[in-house]
């Protein structure tokens, strides 16, 4: 017979995802409901430009991250480093 726990006695796991910039690329091209076709349209970039990094095919690039982010309306940032994260707030910066 198994003895019961305490519910307090267990810390719930922090769900982790590592992205890829391609994963990055295609879930924020998804959330905003644009398909690969009318965000090749938007960026000047053509399609089968923007499945192979959505496909791990090619590594995205800054040149391309910089045309995508801008027809996502994005910082490059957000598709090039989808995993980065501070550890601490930047110098200057406050609390609200």
């Amino acid at each position: 017979m198994a003895s019961k726990v305490k519910r307090a006695e267990y810390v719930p796991a922090r769900a982790r995802v590592a992205l890829t910039p391609g994963d990055s690329l295609r879930i924020t091209r998804e959330l905003q409901e644009m398909t690969q076709a009318e965000l090749a349209a938007a960026s000047g970039i053509p399609q089968g430009t923007i499945s192979s990094p959505e496909r791990g095919r090619v590594t995205l690039g800054a040149e391309r991250a910089e045309k995508l982010a801008r027809a996502l309306k994005v910082h490059p940032a957000v598709l090039l480093w989808p995993n980065w994260e501070t550890e601490t707030a930047p110098a200057g910066a406050t609390g609200a």
